[in-house]
Order: structure tokens, then C-alpha cells, then sequence
């Protein structure tokens, strides 16, 4: 499937090397790969670019981000320190979130990183039902939404 990114996100990778802005691009669609149908939440914000996905627009149904830095790609999980990470491939200390990082295209062909992102959402869609959450309404594609524009910005020159 062929999920163009919206023109304010590219708008907003303008400043990155084209190398980062080419892993971002290919880790978004990878993401769409797996989770779409969702909604995804494109932040300005004042150190990254960062686009957050999940079941609806709402930040605490958000269930995986992605977070463009001037050198690399985070692929973070919200929730990751309570998934099972066996190859011990999940960095950060947080209490919540988890991330692995990626600095070259042949990073995204880890067939880990897909894994990852399957159990992420399967975890977050049965603990949204144990909950007793209704299920949020499925959109028919992809719904981008741009979030937040912070004016202040530390980015690459």
C-alpha cells in the first residue's frame, strides 16, 4: 500500500540531511505496513520532528512514535518496558517508554523491528479491551493530523 506523507510533515523534515529524512520517510511506511488502519499525530516540536501512531487521535491511545533527530531515527514504544524484549534489542530506562534506534536503511530490514511493532499493538489493543474500552472507531486509511507547531526550534543547520 502507498501512504504519502502529508505536506506539512515534509515540510517539517526540510532542515534533515536527506539521509534522515529518508530513513524517517521509509520507517513511517514501514509503520503504516503493520498498523494501518490508524491515526497518526505529526508534532513540530522543539528538538524533533515526532509523529505518533495509534488507535485514535488521542494521545493516550497512542501506542508507538516515531522521533527524527538530526543524525538518527528513534522508533519508540509507549509502552515498551512492559514488552517482552528477549534480544534485549530496546533501549531507555523510563518507566514507560522504550525506543530502538535507527541510523541506516539496512537497520529497518531487522526483522525484529516489525516484531516489535506487531506485539506493541497487539499488547495495546488487548489491554485497551481488558480495560473495557470500546473499540475506537476504525478510520478508513490513514488520518494525519498535524498537532502542534512549537515556533521555537533547535534543528539541524
Amino acid at each position: 500500500m502507498n501512504f504519502s506523507p502529508p505536506a506539512a510533515l515534509i515540510k517539517f523534515l526540510k532542515p534533515y540531511d536527506r539521509e534522515v529524512r529518508d530513513l524517517a520517510l521509509q520507517l513511517r511506511a514501514l509503520v503504516l505496513e503493520e498498523m494501518a488502519p490508524c491515526y497518526e499525530n505529526i508534532y513540530d516540536a522543539y528538538s524533533a520532528v515526532a509523529i505518533g501512531y495509534g488507535s485514535s487521535d488521542r494521545l493516550r491511545d497512542g501506542i508507538f512514535h516515531i522521533a527524527v533527530y538530526s543524525k538518527h531515527v528513534n522508533l519508540g514504544f509507549n509502552d515498551g518496558a512492559t514488552l517482552d524484549d528477549p534480544k534485549r534489542i530496546l533501549q531507555g530506562a523510563g518507566n514507560r517508554i522504550r525506543h530502538i534506534t535507527i541510523k541506516a536503511v539496512d537497520d529497518l530490514k531487522r526483522p525484529e523491528v516489525r516484531s516489535y511493532i506487531r506485539r506493541a499493538r497487539k499488547k495495546a489493543l488487548a489491554e485497551a479491551r481488558k480495560l473495557g474500552e470500546p473499540p475506537s472507531k476504525q478510520p478508513r486509511g490513514v488520518v494525519s493530523t498535524v498537532k502542534a507547531i512549537y515556533p521555537k526550534k533547535r534543528r539541524p543547520k
